[in-house]
């Protein structure tokens, strides 16, 4: 069946529309030599091989991490400055592969944790989530490993929904956590309908992925065909002019972010946001299984509200929708497929799709890998 562009901005849309509305042996290497320089880095290399953070509902924090092997302790520490966590008293302890606990810590905006291992570099991890009632999908777009061991730098870089439900402590909190600049993925007809309000200071940034200006009347009539939709919808968000001026303008200010975090958002966070992180990640060297489980994450984090809007529906209709409100497999492979089909390989989408030459991959990394 054919989906026309404005339908397919509809299928984007209408979880934001039902939501606001109803419905061995060594040999040295000669000093300087190449082989020495590679020993000195995997000497000092990052060691952890995964590393998470998932706050309580009591407050609490539960950290666990693998650390390769060779590494016999790790130490943490905490602290509200990712940039600046001081190392006067350890809140927790642990061998190289570790569950640990941590509790006690007074409330603040984010609690951030380095693990600090016996050899090697530190790193720097946090619950991805900001747990914002007003947008429940709204999380750190970091923390992740690549896969040359290197990982995303957490907290700069941050995704989200919708943002017109932010309360004043909640934008309060978001300046504090130095949100400058805010990347609005959606249609003028989105934009007027909710409203974004964004953190004191910072530049609010039009940059409509699907290039229409309204999101029209969508009428599908089976599962089939809304799962159809959404597939055809990842597709556009890769090959449209107007995703690939929007993802540019994305990518670019990361690339120039001059120690400023950006967020970017859509309705729902999970189609055109997501879509943008899995770029992002992947244009980082995070490997794709990873990219999955970010993209895949918003069913997780929107199940609460995604439950609700399918409660108003009349029991006929749920099934057609559901697959509307989802995140799936599927999706983001047509995503990538679409890559392929169209620029060849995802290095080629970059360059010629978003317009990002080696030097701006470069200091992309740059910016937002650490180790």
């Amino acid at each position: 069946m054919t989906i026309s562009r404005t339908r397919l901005a509809t299928a984007i849309a209408l979880t934001g529309t039902l939501a606001l509305g109803t419905p061995a042996l060594a040999v040295a290497a000669p000093a300087g030599s190449p082989a020495r320089a590679a020993a000195r880095h995997a000497a000092h290399a990052i060691p952890f091989t995964a590393a998470t953070v998932a706050q309580q509902a009591d407050g609490g924090f539960t950290l666990a991490w693998t650390a390769a092997p060779g590494t016999r302790g790790v130490t943490v520490y905490a602290g509200t400055d990712p940039e600046d966590i001081r190392r006067h008293k350890p809140v927790a302890e642990g061998a190289g592969t570790a569950t640990v606990t941590v509790t006690g810590l007074a409330a603040a905006d984010r609690w951030y944790f380095e693990l600090v291992p016996d050899r090697g570099e530190s790193l720097v991890v946090a619950d991805r989530s900001l747990h914002l009632a007003s947008a429940p999908n709204f999380r750190d777009a970091g923390g992740y490993r690549t896969a040359d061991g290197r990982w995303v730098r957490t907290g700069v870089v941050y995704r989200s929904g919708d943002l017109s439900k932010l309360t004043d402590q909640d934008l309060a909190k978001l300046r504090r956590l130095g949100i400058r600049t805010v990347f609005d993925l959606r249609t003028p007809a989105e934009q007027k309908a909710a409203p974004d309000r964004v953190p004191a200071g910072a530049t609010a940034v039009d940059a409509n992925v699907l290039g229409v200006a309204d999101t029209g009347a969508f009428n599908v009539t089976s599962p089939q065909a809304a799962v159809q939709a959404m597939i055809d919808a990842e597709r556009t968000m890769v090959s449209a002019d107007s995703a690939k001026t929007a993802y540019h303008s994305v990518f670019d200010s990361l690339v120039e972010r001059d120690d400023e975090n950006v967020l970017f958002h859509c309705t729902a966070g999970k189609d055109r946001t997501g879509w943008a992180a899995a770029a992002l990640l992947t244009a980082l060297g995070v490997p794709r299984g990873t990219v999955e489980a970010d993209y895949l994450a918003s069913n997780t984090y929107r199940a609460a509200e995604n439950a609700a809007t399918l409660a108003k529906l009349p029991p006929a209709y749920q099934a057609v929708y559901k697959p509307l409100l989802d995140v799936r497999p599927e999706y983001l492979n047509a995503g990538f497929d679409e890559v392929q089909q169209k620029f060849g390989s995802f290095d080629a989408y970059l360059k010629s799709g978003l317009g990002l030459d080696q030097r701006d991959l470069r200091d992309l990394r740059s910016q937002l890998l650490v180790g």
